[in-house]
């Protein structure tokens, strides 16, 4: 008969048997997400921006319509509606100082979609809001003081001593960079529990299409709006709380001399991206040595016999993984998943590959240790290496 133990093994009953965490070391106690009203289904997306936008571009039309099926991409959600369009007609304009209206309308969606998954997450924790020690809030969507990590604070009702820290335009690693910063805080002052939240809205990046801004229309074809959540914290009381992932070690590198090939820049207009073709390229010829370098603090010596909590930054990137690294076809799944659930939700999306990957190792836990990544602005490589448990 198997025997059930806590190194994952079988139960007499079949199900997995918990691994114990690691005394001391940060675990994820909860997630929670929350999305705009607006559900935007790929195959409606180009007649939508081309008649919001009112283009009458064929070029444009017909390389977005191209874009968006080769995104992988079947549903996001947005911030966006017919009603802030109407409120303000000056968004479609374009040459149009716009950045007033845009944080106008991002500063509160922002932190209300971060109430929301922050609510769903301590939900699922099954503690008093008021036992939350810090927050760490990542978003790149959002610009005032005091920042929407106070506006949380108040919404969610914490105590009025809680340790709060902003992560802002970190793009698309912030969420792996939260993990990072949460855990070192989880675990340098015992008993604390850390709410990390992550949101973020396209709309300071919303702005008529044109050939002059080829990136615009990788951003319309790829991202989404939405939010994230997450309770860190070592030690787990037993009985009441139940992690899920241990946050054994953390690494962030970046590439020299790399930083333009993500260029963000604030203009009047709001928000300006320029992507460098070779990103996929660059993180191809980087990320076999870095994982590795994770990979160092566990037993583990192949790749195929982690579990891959990836962001989805596109196809492509999660392609030129795959080929490097040589994994099974299965390993990204969930982030395949989550990118084509969601589209590409920035520093969120992380989180929701993570609960893909919850469901997934509740029902197959023969791997005990994983790779979370994220990409970004830098070139930035965060990773974290996690254990199931």
């Amino acid at each position: 008969m198997p025997q059930g133990d806590l190194n994952g093994s079988s139960s007499a009953n079949g199900a997995r048997a918990r691994r114990a965490p690691t005394q001391g070391k940060a675990t994820i106690l909860a997630l929670g997400k929350a999305f705009p009203a607006q559900v935007l289904p790929q195959e409606c997306l180009v007649e939508g921006f081309i008649r919001d936008t009112k283009c009458d571009d064929a070029y444009i039309k017909e390389k977005l319509e191209r874009l968006c099926k080769n995104t992988t991409v079947k549903t996001r959600y947005t911030v966006m509606s017919k009603e802030i369009l109407d409120n303000y007609p000056e968004l479609t304009i374009e040459g149009t100082p716009t950045i007033r209206q845009k944080l106008e309308i991002a500063n509160p969606a922002v932190v209300e979609m971060a109430t929301r998954a922050s609510k769903d997450c301590i939900k699922e924790w099954g503690r008093s809001p008021q036992d939350i020690t810090h927050i760490v809030y990542v978003s790149s969507s959002e610009i005032r003081l005091p920042g929407g990590d106070l506006y949380l604070a108040n919404e969610l009702g914490l105590n009025s001593d809680v340790n709060r820290v902003m992560l802002y335009f970190l793009g698309c690693y912030g969420g792996v960079t939260g993990l990072r910063v949460a855990k070192d805080i989880a675990e340098n002052n015992p008993g604390s529990r850390v709410l990390l939240t992550t949101s973020e809205t396209t709309i300071l990046g919303f702005r008529p299409p044109s050939k002059s801004r080829p990136y615009d229309l990788v951003g319309a074809a790829l991202f989404g709006d939405g939010a994230a959540a997450a309770i860190i914290g070592t030690d787990p009381i037993l009985n009441q709380e139940t992690p899920f992932m241990e946050l054994n070690h953390a690494v962030q590198k970046f590439l020299p001399d790399t930083q333009n090939v993500i260029d963000g820049r604030i203009t009047e207009e709001g928000i300006n991206f320029k992507l460098g073709r070779d990103l996929p390229q660059k993180i191809e010829d980087n990320i076999e040595e870095f994982c590795k370098k994770i990979m160092a603090k566990s037993d583990v010596k192949e790749f195929n016999d982690l579990f891959w909590t990836v962001h989805p930054g596109g196809p492509a990137i999660l392609n030129k993984l795959e080929n490097i690294l040589k994994l099974k076809s299965d390993k990204l799944d969930c982030s395949r998943k989550a990118l084509m659930d969601y589209g590409n939700v920035s520093s969120n999306t992380i989180f929701y590959v993570m609960e893909y990957m919850r469901d997934h190792l509740k029902e197959d836990g023969s791997e005990e240790w994983g790779l979370g990544l994220a990409f970004g602005p830098g070139i930035t490589f965060e990773g974290v290496l996690l254990r199931s448990l």
